[in-house]
């Protein structure tokens, strides 16, 4: 891995990696289960891509699913998945490697709620593996709702 951007520092994930950011975006917009993307705040200067899922996908419990992911160019990103179902509440995991003082750089939150965590051990950190490791994990998940 290269060296942190200048100013970043070793405990920080830098700024946003528009690149990616966009490499994903152009990934999403093929993909059968994403109904929209958008960048926020704008395409310009991107800092969040959220991809809003097809809920046709789901069983009618299921009212709203998204995808929020942030990248850096440390290489550090956050892409966390969150169900709502009917009766407002949630179903969330986010898979995450950035620094931090309760696991390993590279984690798991863990659904429902997220709020366990576990370390977390992928194969490749390329973005288009991380995005590929993300959407089978939804895509199970959307089978066992069924």
């Amino acid at each position: 891995m290269s060296p942190p951007p200048e100013g970043a520092t070793a405990d920080s994930t830098g700024p946003p990696d528009r690149q990616t950011l966009r490499l994903l975006e152009r990934q999403l917009t093929t993909d059968p289960l994403v109904a929209t993307t958008q960048f926020d705040p704008n395409t310009y200067e991107p800092r969040l891509l959220t991809a809003t899922l097809d809920t046709e996908r789901y069983p009618d419990t299921v009212t709203d699913a998204r995808i929020d992911i942030r990248w850096f160019t440390t290489g550090d990103f956050s892409i966390h998945y969150v169900e709502t179902r009917g009766d407002n509440t949630h179903w969330e995991c986010r898979w995450d490697r950035h620094p931090n003082t309760h696991n390993t750089r590279l984690h798991f939150h863990e659904p429902p709620t997220g709020t366990e965590v576990s370390n977390l051990d992928l194969a490749s950190l390329h973005p288009l593996d991380v995005y590929s490791t993300v959407f089978k994990a939804i895509e199970q998940r959307i089978k066992s709702l069924w």
